[in-house]
């Protein structure tokens, strides 16, 4: 079973992630210019979603979320029950 803690210490602040087995598995974070939420997925590169932008980054993909509308809970719950299935089925390793 793959366990998820929230608000995990890193560092000298609080990274609020979720990390699988002490890996970090997707962090949320503001982006200060535009008032936006966004939730990081560390391994992005395996995750194939409109919605999931790549940017500059191979490995990580964001999601954002506009804080002044309604939270898309079904897209977010899609994208992170994906995301979780690439570990349960092995396609990302992580060491026991």
């Amino acid at each position: 079973m793959i366990k998820t803690q929230m608000s995990q210490k890193r560092g000298s602040g609080e990274c609020r992630a979720s990390a699988i087995r002490k890996r970090c598995f997707a962090t949320y974070r503001p982006i200060k210019k535009t008032d936006e939420l966004y939730i990081l997925m560390v391994e992005g590169k395996y995750l194939d979603h409109p919605k999931l932008e790549e940017g500059a980054r191979t490995r990580m993909k964001i999601f954002r979320v506009n804080p002044r509308k309604d939270f898309p809970i079904k897209t977010i719950t899609n994208i992170l029950k994906t995301a979780l299935d690439l570990y349960r089925k092995g396609v990302i390793k992580v060491k026991e």
